[in-house]
């Protein structure tokens, strides 16, 4: 049993340094902040390490013999490709370590250090490790337990959504999902609950564009008896039924105005009344409420109350379209295949070709569509090989070199079911090179704002320092000289 006054290892740590001394000095003080410390004089030492042990972090120097550290780095993100890696080096080595940061490294370090900044950016980097281990073991346990494949992805997108998701979930915080419909919102909703204090308690969904307006006020507050024609005895509401635990209000914004103003009395005093009883009930319930509208622009034009979207919208989730994530189209359409065969005497199996189709398409019906094509494809095809004309695709939304893309049909919204028709004779620019472009230009402005203070330009763009590194690593835009995250 450890000793209360005996500091917990929070990590596992890999010095690499080519100088014993330097070396010794920088384990002992990590493991004095209560580390795991590994050592190793070289670079093939260490990867000999990585490759027998889990390591959290490499704290690894640049200038090293016979292998330096940016050769490290990149044969030690092969090995463990979730490793956070510090790089160790002096002042007149900052571009290389910029460098090592284009190539994967978390951050970077000058010697000589004060101890006091070693220590916060470990913490950081082993922060990160662990937020990053914990989005892969959501992946894991969603399919294990919920099949939630159609949620979790390895786009960078759907990462930056679940770990969002992560960091709320622990709370009680009011959560507003948005995103076009076939998405998967209620799949993000159930995300929350399972990863929440309330995950053993009820996760109660309800549909408002499902329920008559009549009788929508009574399935989520209940009714005494005799309240209206056909209450033959009291029932509880789906509010009731919630306590302790999750309500997801799924298409929020289909609701009329009494209804808006009734729910947010609910939301604000905690306690529901049932129809045609006076007396209140205290219900300890986390909403998670959603649409596929734009509801800012529903608040402007007074179809939804302002007062109650400000309720809602305390952390907004947006559920990316397929269109914007279609790296996870091909392990989307092998779980959908996976459980068709499942269901089949005569399993299928996908070809190249019809992945490569299928990532021509825009999916304006998102998830719930290319789970529908799958379903056909495995239905109908003769052989055994799914093939490209399998997958009968709509052409007015295949995504075509050249071509055009659909015009918005909900202002704040990408197109949602219906598309546009790119025209074939369209020359100009893709929505990638668009969307690139601004990218680009707003990167550059902020650059030339804030200079070597990457930070704060990731800061003003509303992205994480990694991500900030990806883009401009992608639109070959070299950071400042003494640039520093």
């Amino acid at each position: 049993m450890t000793d209360a006054t005996t500091p917990v290892p929070r990590g596992r740590i890999l010095v690499v340094d080519d100088q014993r001394n330097m070396r010794a000095t920088t384990a002992l003080l990590l493991h004095s902040f209560g580390y795991t410390v590994s050592e190793a004089a070289t670079g093939e030492e260490a990867l000999g390490v990585l490759s027998q042990e889990r390591v959290d972090l490499l704290l690894t120097d640049l200038k090293m013999e016979p292998m330096d550290g940016l050769t490290l780095l990149k044969r030690a993100l092969e090995v463990a490709p979730r490793l956070q890696v510090i790089m160790m080096t002096a002042f007149g080595s900052i571009d290389s370590a910029v460098e090592a940061m284009r190539l994967g490294a978390y951050d970077y370090v000058t010697k000589p250090f004060k101890d006091g900044e070693l220590r916060y950016r470990v913490e950081r980097a082993l922060e990160r490790a662990r937020l990053q281990a914990a989005v892969d073991n959501l992946t894991s346990e969603f399919n294990e337990r919920h099949g939630l494949s159609a949620l979790v992805g390895r786009s960078q997108a759907m990462r930056e959504l679940t770990t969002r998701l992560l960091r709320v979930a622990q709370s009680d915080a009011t959560v507003l999902i948005q995103g076009e419909s076939g998405t998967g919102k209620e799949l993000v909703a159930r995300a929350l609950h399972a990863h929440s204090r309330r995950s053993k308690q009820a996760f109660v969904p309800v549909n408002c564009a499902a329920i008559s307006e009549s009788l929508l006020e009574s399935e989520l507050f209940g009714h005494a008896k005799g309240a209206f024609t056909g209450a033959v005895k009291a029932r509880r509401g789906l509010f009731e039924e919630a306590d302790n635990g999750t309500l997801f209000i799924d298409e929020v914004t289909e609701t009329s105005p009494t209804f808006q103003s009734k729910l947010l009395r609910t939301l604000q005093d905690g306690e529901v009344r049932r129809v045609g009883e006076s007396t209140a009930l205290r219900v300890d319930v986390r909403i998670a409420a959603a649409t596929n509208r734009d509801i800012e622009l529903e608040v402007k034009e007074k179809r939804f109350r302002q007062d109650l979207y400000y309720r809602l919208n305390v952390v907004l989730l947006r559920v990316p379209p397929l269109r914007e994530r279609l790296e996870d189209v091909p392990a989307l359409a092998q779980h959908f295949l996976d459980r068709a065969n499942a269901r089949s005497p005569r399993p299928r199996r996908l070809s190249e070709s019809a992945v490569e189709h299928l990532m021509t398409y825009r999916f304006p019906g998102n998830v719930r569509e290319l789970e529908n094509l799958v379903e056909q494809a495995a239905a109908l095809a003769e052989g055994d090989e799914l093939l490209a004309e399998d997958f009968p695709l709509r052409p007015q939304n295949r995504v075509l070199p050249g071509a055009a893309p659909a015009e918005a049909t909900t202002a704040g919204l990408p197109p949602t079911d219906v598309a546009r028709p790119a025209s074939a004779e369209t020359t100009g620019p893709t929505l990638a090179d668009v969307v690139e472009d601004a990218e680009r230009r707003a990167i550059v402005q902020a650059l030339e704002r804030h200079g070597v203070d990457l930070a704060r330009v990731a800061d003003e763009l509303g992205v994480s320092s990694t991500t900030l590194w990806r883009k401009m690593k992608r639109l070959n835009l070299r950071p400042p000289t003494g640039a520093r995250e």
